[in-house]
């Protein structure tokens, strides 16, 4: 006769006992259970609002130092030949400094501010768009590319196609921003607002003006893609260094501003390799000149005129007032981003 193995009362209770869920280490994407993947776009519209307005007046700054805003207002002071690269560096630090002062003289608090609107109208829905492609391409492209979930080529896809989505649905809002801060106060003012701008570019331009630069921004996919491939990886050497085991109370809030960090390096190293398009993105969104021509009208001929005209240290014009806004803010973003995520899961 053949025994039977009666099952323990413990197993029996297993068995009859839901499994909980373990907890994630820190970094790796949780459930979401009441928002789905718009919570990828509610984490990003809160960080690209908070960046907006505490960095304002750098995005002023770095907008007219692109351009030859100030060519014709300014001389710059005469360097001498044996000054040394710490010298020079820190008279470039300080003369941009003295214009971020002068704006606030000349124009006032308000100056500091310019473009603010549409800045936040397009920061806030950029942001949502870019972390809800992001965060729902990587979900979805290990699956179809058959790829581990914390591969790199599934973080740069992912950041390719929230680059170009961005660049596509925003690049309006963009163009005008452009256009307000590049006004200049006072007489020669030319626009008076957000919807006297859009309406003078679709009179003098057509809706193509709405989409100046809109080659640039996606030859700045490249910035986007190099960002968040290597955010990615920094945040997975902090996530085993750090939380080997997950997150816990004592330690989460140093993992929160080591992630930041790492967003903020990750940003500075694209922005070095990737500058020049930020330069020629900006000068194509530039007004027509006073006799209704472009200037500038396409990448090659951008660069080209730049080069020629005013050499290779143009191509990286507004470069410190483009990284004292641009590191702080990445770190904001995604700061923020994290925090919000990790609320709303």
């Amino acid at each position: 006769m053949q025994n039977l193995a009666l099952p323990s009362v413990e197993s029996s209770r297993d068995a009859l006992t839901p499994a909980l869920p373990t907890k994630p280490r820190y970094g790796e994407q949780t459930p979401v259970s009441s928002f789905g993947s718009w919570s990828h776009l509610i984490a990003g519209a809160t960080g690209g609002m908070t960046t907006a307005i505490l960095t304002s007046p750098l995005d002023v700054l770095r907008t007219r130092l692109q351009t030859d805003f100030y060519k014709t207002q300014s001389t710059p002071r005469p360097i001498a030949a044996q000054t040394s690269f710490v010298r020079s560096s820190l008279l470039h630090f300080r003369e941009t400094f003295d214009i971020l002062f002068s704006i606030h003289r000349v124009e006032g608090w308000r100056g500091l501010f310019k473009g603010l609107g549409p800045s936040l109208t397009g920061v806030v829905p950029a942001s949502a768009v870019k972390f809800y492609m992001y965060g729902n391409c990587k979900r979805i492209l290990p699956d179809l590319l058959g790829l581990e979930k914390d591969a790199t080529l599934v973080h740069a896809l992912s950041a390719a196609c929230a680059g170009i989505a961005t660049g596509t649905s925003t690049s309006p809002i963009w163009v005008i921003k452009t256009r307000l801060q590049l006004d200049r106060a006072g007489g020669s003012r030319r626009y008076k607002n957000s919807l006297d701008c859009a309406r003078q570019i679709l009179q003098q331009e057509g809706p193509r003006g709405l989409y100046r630069g809109l080659t640039a921004s996606y030859l700045g996919t490249i910035e986007t893609t190099l960002h968040f491939a290597m955010y990615e990886r920094l945040k997975g050497i902090i996530s085993r260094k750090l939380a080997p085991e997950g997150p816990t109370e004592s330690n989460r809030f140093a993992q929160g501003v080591a992630v930041s960090g790492a967003s903020g390096l990750s940003k500075l190293f694209a922005c070095l390799l990737a500058y020049p398009h930020e330069v020629i993105r900006t000068r194509l969104r530039q007004a027509p000149m006073a006799d209704g021509r472009q200037k500038y009208t396409g990448i090659i001929q951008c660069a080209r005129l730049i080069l020629k005209e005013e050499g290779l240290a143009a191509l990286y014009g507004g470069l410190t007032a483009h990284l004292l806004r641009t590191v702080p803010s990445a770190a904001i973003t995604i700061g923020t981003y994290e925090l919000v995520l990790r609320l709303l899961e």
